[in-house]
């Protein structure tokens, strides 16, 4: 199951010792900031956590799963991510026994 935005301000809040409405202001200011940067198409890099980019996708052909016929997909931003080192040991710790 994934962690939701209210339980991260709720960890936000016991971690910091925070009233709930300060760690909800916190947690949403900080994704206000993610959003409206990478949206401006710049990248965000965060210490020993990961890089958040936005990669440009070209144009290609596709195919409708329901119908099997063609089609020209348009070309868009997406953003990707890619972990550190550091978070990728951390993730991978219980798994080399």
């Amino acid at each position: 199951m994934a962690l939701t935005k209210v339980e991260i301000i709720e960890r936000v809040a016991e971690g910091l010792d925070l009233s709930g409405s300060g760690a909800k202001d916190t947690v949403e200011e900080m994704l206000e900031i993610i959003k409206s940067t990478l949206a401006s198409g710049e990248d965000i890099m965060i210490s020993g956590f990961g890089k958040f980019q936005v990669a440009e996708k070209a144009t290609r052909k596709g195919r409708n799963p329901a119908t099997g016929s063609e089609m020209m997909l348009e070309g868009r931003r997406v953003v990707t991510f890619k972990c550190s080192g550091k978070l990728r040991d951390q993730i991978n710790e219980g798994n080399n026994e």
